[in-house]
């Protein structure tokens, strides 16, 4: 594995793998796997748990990481191509993602969806320029349509939790106060439709994902076995359910127009989640979410903090997956793998 940029570039069995990596450093850490090892982590846009966890894996390998923030202690950096850079940017991507990758053994970037051209955002133009640029093992943080990483500590967690793998995981809409990018759910409904489950999208009219990611997802179902369906039925989404997992996203019939959004969501404050949206789920059914999430906007304080709630060990498992993936990006140039 040379590259870690979206889930959907690998079979299942090699996820699998991956995850089984994972617990296995898990029980038997190796602090010197990665021992004079540098990564890379260029943040075009803020972060909590991905930065953390990033620094923290590697730090746990042996190895170190170097953080480039930028307008916060460097330049500030264009990524337009054929910019004229008369503004506050000093510095291009098409120099900078070179040279820190010359520093580096791997870098990892997050560069958000620029929200304004649904079909250029699906694309991932912005980010696979980035990607271009750098000849080095590269670990996607969140572009405009995937976030590889918590999708694997999603699937991780799930594990954990004994859901079964042919469970009903609905993927549900909540309120924000504006429009957030597509990358999570994107990479939410894949995972769990590779994972081979029961996946429903819940939302609002005006909310649907875009065809080509659930095109994607529906294929993944259909190689093992899994479903994929999209409502706005509520009680029937939620019936059964093994698995809620929130998260908010702008409208895709007015990707790119605030306002219009802004408008549509106004009415729809009773989309955040409370204990009476599990009336008809499973008895034990776990909520998920991938952090950081509005209070008693998005989900109540009552689900949060209550047994129900998987958002921590959710968290957690970001540096468990990142660890693995960076051990099979680095541990094998030069070193022996671990066993299996």
């Amino acid at each position: 594995m040379n590259r870690f940029l979206d889930l959907a570039d690998f079979p299942r069995e090699q996820i699998k793998d991956l995850l089984g990596l994972a617990a296995r450093l898990q029980q038997h850490p190796q602090p010197q796997a990665l021992a004079g090892k540098v990564l890379g982590l260029l943040f075009l846009n803020p972060s909590l748990r991905t930065l953390a966890s990033f620094q923290s894996a590697m730090m746990r390998l042996g190895g170190t990481a170097v953080v480039i923030t930028p307008g916060q202690g460097t330049w500030q950096m264009e990524t337009r191509s054929g910019a004229i850079m008369n503004g506050a940017a000093a510095e291009h991507v098409r120099e900078a993602v070179p040279v820190l990758a010359s520093y580096c053994d791997a870098m990892g970037i997050r560069m958000f969806a620029e929200g304004r051209n649904l079909a250029a955002d699906l694309a991932e133009t912005g980010f696979r320029m980035m990607a271009d640029l750098c000849d080095k093992p590269l670990v996607n943080m969140e572009s405009a349509m995937s976030h590889p990483c918590q999708a694997l500590a999603d699937w991780h967690t799930l594990d954990e939790l004994r859901v079964p793998e042919r469970g009903k995981f609905v993927l549900s809409w909540t309120n924000h106060p504006r429009a957030l990018p597509l990358a999570v759910p994107s990479s939410t409904v894949h995972m769990a439709a590779m994972r081979g489950m029961e996946v429903v999208v819940l939302r609002p009219e005006g909310y649907a994902l875009p065809e080509p990611i659930m095109r994607k997802a529906r294929a993944a179902a259909a190689a093992t076995g899994g479903s994929v369906v999209e409502t706005d039925d509520r009680e029937a989404a939620l019936a059964g359910a093994h698995v809620v997992y929130a998260k908010e996203w702008g409208s895709t019939d007015h990707y790119g127009d605030a306002a219009a959004d802004a408008r549509l969501r106004a009415s729809l404050g009773d989309w955040m989640l409370t204990e009476s949206w599990f009336a008809r789920a499973r008895p034990g059914c776990r909520l998920m979410h991938c952090l950081p999430v509005r209070r008693n906007v998005a989900v109540a304080d009552e689900l949060l903090d209550g047994a129900r709630s998987a958002v921590l060990p959710q968290a957690h498992n970001r540096l468990v997956v990142q660890r693995a993936v960076l051990h099979r990006l680095l541990a094998n140039r030069g070193r022996a793998a671990i066993a299996a």
